[in-house]
C-alpha cells in the first residue's frame, strides 16, 4: 500500500470524528440560545435557521452513511452487522427526534419545551457518536473506499 492510500484510509477516520464535532458545536449553540433566555421570537427565529441547517446536516449524515459508508463496511466486515444494524436504529430515533424539534420551533413551543427537545436529541446524538466512533474508527482507517467525503459522511 502506498503512503498515499495510507493516508486517505485513515483520513475516513478524521472525517467521520470532524463531522461529529461540528454537529456537537451546533447543536451546542441551539442550546445556548434557549438557554440564554432570548425572547420567545428570537428564539424561534434562531431555532427555525437552526432547524434547517443543523437538522438538514444530521439527517444527511446519517442518510450518506446508511447508503454508501454503512454497506461498504457491510461488505468488508459482515462480522459487524449488529453495530451497523444499531446505528442504523439509531439514525431513525434521531430522525424522529429532529421531527418533534422541528415542530416545536415552528409552533413557536415555550423555551422549556424547545429545551427538553434539545435535550433529547443532545443525549440520543452523543451517544450514537461515542459509539460509533468506538465501532467504527479503526474499522475506517482500514477501509477501501472510493468516494467523496461528502457522498459518505453527508454534506458537511
Amino acid at each position: 500500500m502506498t503512503e498515499r492510500e495510507t493516508t486517505r484510509l485513515i483520513a475516513w477516520s478524521l472525517e467521520l470524528r470532524q463531522v461529529h464535532t461540528r454537529l456537537r458545536a451546533a447543536l451546542d449553540l441551539a442550546r445556548g440560545a434557549v438557554a440564554e433566555g432570548r425572547s420567545a421570537e428570537t428564539a424561534t427565529r434562531d431555532l427555525l435557521l437552526y432547524c434547517h441547517g443543523f437538522c438538514a446536516a444530521l439527517d444527511g449524515h446519517h442518510r450518506s452513511e446508511d447508503d454508501t459508508l454503512f454497506p461498504a463496511i457491510r461488505a468488508a466486515h459482515p462480522e459487524l452487522e449488529p453495530v451497523l444494524r444499531r446505528l442504523t436504529q439509531d439514525h431513525s430515533m434521531i430522525a424522529y427526534l429532529l421531527g418533534g424539534l422541528q415542530a416545536a420551533v415552528e409552533q413557536a413551543a415555550p423555551a422549556a419545551e424547545l429545551d427538553r427537545h434539545l435535550e433529547g436529541v443532545a443525549a440520543i446524538m452523543e451517544n450514537h457518536f461515542r459509539y460509533e466512533e468506538r465501532q467504527l474508527l479503526t474499522v475506517l482507517e482500514t477501509l477501501s473506499l472510493d468516494a467523496t467525503p461528502e457522498a459518505v459522511l453527508g454534506p458537511l
